[in-house]
């Protein structure tokens, strides 16, 4: 079974020329998929349209064999996490510690429970020390890592990262890389949508090209 699956699907932004017009495409679980093509092309537009930000104009997008235009985006982001472009739209605490377990606390979820999570996480993602960290004085890699816990709270089964390198030096791209490497040896699908054809190198899986709404293999 597919985690995700496009059957026909066509899509336009208001008063465009069809961006996509009846792709196909189907994404296994737990696999790592890499969407590039040229500014335009529509890569985004896929990643959104992946998670049900965005709506068909006509086919389905089916998320374990559920048409996604049915579930919602509740439903969606416990198995699929999205990774905008710009991460700080993503943090809204002014803390590391109170970022992640906001909605936690919401849902009245034990202390104990919280903590031991949070600290795993954290590891997880080798930012332990910054815990207690004001989220203003973060470094774009650093508040990239914090949007990325924050997704995983949700514990999805597949993360969507919109062009992650954007913003990062060699160095933090390397981070980065370890960081995927260890979501996939986890378990984690991923979608990668970006123009960086040297840290897709990194990893192996499926890279497709979108080219005048044609998706290449």
């Amino acid at each position: 079974m597919s985690f995700i699956k496009f059957e026909n699907v066509s899509f336009n932004y208001q008063a465009q020329k069809p961006l996509f017009n009846g792709i196909d495409l189907c994404i296994e679980p737990g696999s790592f998929t890499a969407i590039t093509g040229p500014n335009g092309s529509g890569k985004t537009t896929l990643g959104k349209l992946a998670i049900g930000i965005l709506k068909p104009l006509s086919g389905k997008v089916l998320l374990e064999d559920r048409d996604i235009s049915g579930m919602s985006l509740g439903e969606v982001g416990g198995k699929i996490g999205y990774l905008f472009q710009n991460p700080e739209v993503q943090i809204f605490a002014n803390t590391v510690i109170d970022d992640l377990t906001f909605i936690m606390r919401i849902k009245n979820i034990d202390e104990g429970i919280i903590s031991k999570k949070i600290d795993t996480l954290l590891d997880f993602l080798n930012i332990s020390d910054l815990k207690q960290s004001n989220t203003f004085n973060l470094s774009y890699g650093e508040k990239q890592r914090l949007a990325i816990a924050g997704i995983l709270i949700n514990e999805p089964q597949f993360l969507v990262l919109d062009e992650p390198t954007t913003g990062l030096d060699v160095e933090r791209k390397k981070i980065l890389a370890g960081l995927i490497n260890k979501l996939l040896d986890a378990g984690k699908g991923l979608m990668i949508i970006s123009h960086d054809h040297k840290f897709i190198n990194n990893f192996s899986g499926q890279v497709l090209r979108i080219t005048e709404g044609t998706i290449y293999g």
